[in-house]
């Protein structure tokens, strides 16, 4: 078997009241710390949303309740926030925290809004999953770039 399921008592918490799957090569947990690492092609999914990474290590507290989430290396990701966006990307690094509903991406990002074909590309990217509201900044010596497609109503006259 390719990959090895886990199922931790903190991945069927009431986080959003919603199951969350791990599912990885392998894992390596430290209970007295409340840290747990999964490392292989790792693929997590919340009911529409879902992280993929080389190596993702979940913090989690004294009642084995996620706090932050931290994925590395080959992180891509599919997003819905609470008004109903769309989005999806790619990262060096991302961090997720639970109780902010926001989600930190670092190194190389690049974001796309799906309903909405708007894109950001930068160093640093937060987006707020409650709220919508997104903001970022470029490397020293790169601007951030932002794409949006907009309709042109204006009609060439044919000759």
């Amino acid at each position: 078997m390719k990959y090895f399921l886990i199922i931790a008592v903190f991945c069927t918490t009431y986080l959003l009241a919603q199951e969350l799957k791990v599912v990885a090569d392998s894992f390596n947990t430290d209970q007295e710390k409340g840290i747990s690492t999964f490392e292989g092609n790792v693929n997590i999914v919340k009911k529409n949303d879902e992280l993929n990474a080389s190596k993702v290590t979940i913090y989690t507290d004294d009642k084995n309740q996620p706090t932050k989430f931290v994925a590395q290396d080959n992180v891509s990701f599919k997003i819905l926030t609470k008004e109903g966006a769309k989005y999806r990307g790619t990262a060096g690094k991302v961090i997720y925290l639970p109780v902010k509903n926001e989600y930190y991406f670092y190194r190389n990002v690049y974001l796309q809004q799906i309903d909405d074909t708007k894109e950001i590309r930068g160093d640093e990217v937060v987006l707020n999953v409650v709220t919508g509201k997104a903001h970022a900044k470029g490397l020293k010596e790169e601007p951030v770039i932002m794409i949006f497609n907009i309709a042109d109503d204006i009609k060439k006259d044919e000759k």
